[in-house]
């Protein structure tokens, strides 16, 4: 049987975090959160259901998740009976580097509360908080595409780019600025080409994705976790590689959901970018989405006006804004562990200096702890 946590489940704990309701937790008897053992059909069922759902929130990631990093998952499901109401996937992120952190979704751009109401959703983050109270975390990160309405503190610091696809290639091509449709031709006369595969193509691409990583002064996550989410999501997952002859020199990995395919993890080759092979890797993307039905192309998170921001914007997308909300241990600051950390600074220029050979090696045992 599954081990309950429903919010009165711990009460002292519940006490010790001071926790102000607006309504009385009496009226949240009758709602049971248990973690989910066995019945991930039943918990897939609803997320298919639900319209707030992401990808992400399907049961297959805890599996990724732990068997690439190793991280403790506990998968919150908040039953109303027998019926299914409410479920929150959270990780439990432990590391020297930035300590301990409770997190929906680490890695993914999305994750979160998903609940029928409020009494669910107040119920899942009650358990959520108890979770990271028993694991001594320093606070919970929600990554929301909306709020949920619970008073947590928020930070809207990325969006996400998103472009609706037309119904057919031809009037998707004509849509795009002269200058876009420019740069694809000159990758098409520049001899590139693109394949679009599985784990066949998983050594192509994590050569690429690797090298750029390392020099843009970021870890790279390790390859068992691109292998993990092939092996898990195969009929979802794609895998886009452009060559020069046979040289990988742009690489992406998609995830399909409904209608969306994402496009969460792309690189070039700097040597090569004057082809415009990153051009043709999206552009064969989108042709690829809109040939086999899908309706929305995501291009992935971005800081607004940032480079990458304005890359995808030339491609038609609008920024959808995305909400991470929080639960801080004792009311503390929230967390920052972007790039632009002060922090930081000193070791992402030195990061960017090794050789690509033991960024490989020291870049997963990092990145497994950043979430």
């Amino acid at each position: 049987m599954a081990e309950l946590l429903t919010p009165m489940a711990h009460p002292a704990r519940l006490a010790d975090l001071a926790w102000q309701h607006s309504r009385s937790l009496k009226s949240l008897k009758s709602m049971e959160v248990s973690l989910l053992a066995d019945d991930t059909g039943a918990w897939d069922e609803y997320v298919m259901g639900h319209p707030g759902a992401s990808s992400y929130h399907l049961a297959g990631w805890k599996a990724v998740v732990q068997q690439s990093f190793g991280h403790g998952a506990r998968y919150l499901l908040a039953k109303d009976g027998q019926r299914i109401v409410g479920i929150l996937p959270l990780v439990v992120m432990k590391s020297l580097l930035f300590g301990r952190s409770v997190v929906s979704l680490p890695f993914f751009n999305y994750g979160g509360i998903l609940g029928d109401g409020a009494e669910a959703r107040e119920a899942l983050l009650d358990s959520a908080r108890a979770v990271a109270m028993e694991e001594h975390a320093s606070h919970i990160e929600l990554r929301q595409r909306t709020p949920n309405g619970l008073g947590l503190r928020a930070k809207r610091h990325k969006v996400t780019m998103m472009v609706e696809l037309e119904s057919d290639v031809e009037t998707q091509w004509k849509g795009f600025d002269p200058k876009v449709r420019n740069q694809i031709r000159k990758a098409d006369k520049s001899g590139l080409w693109t394949q679009v595969g599985g784990q066949e193509l998983l050594d192509a691409f994590y050569g690429v994705f690797a090298r750029n990583m390392r020099d843009l002064g970021t870890p790279v996550y390790g390859k068992p976790f691109f292998r993990a989410i092939l092996t898990h999501f195969p009929s979802s997952t794609k895998i886009v590689i452009v060559r020069l002859g046979e040289e990988p020199v742009a690489a992406g990995l998609t995830n399909a959901f409904k209608g969306t395919v994402e496009m969460p993890w792309a690189a070039s080759l700097g040597e090569h970018r004057p082809l415009c092979g990153n051009m043709l890797l999206y552009w064969h993307a989108i042709k690829w989405s809109i040939e086999h039905g899908f309706t929305t192309f995501d291009f992935g998170r971005s800081s607004p006006d940032g480079g990458t921001f304005k890359f995808k914007e030339q491609w038609g997308a609008r920024p959808v804004p995305l909400v991470w909300e929080y639960w801080t241990c004792d009311g503390r600051e929230l967390p920052d562990m972007s790039p632009k950390n002060p922090t930081y600074e000193i070791p992402i220029r030195v990061w960017k200096r090794l050789p690509v050979s033991i960024a490989n090696r020291l870049g997963p045992l990092i990145a497994q702890s950043i979430p």
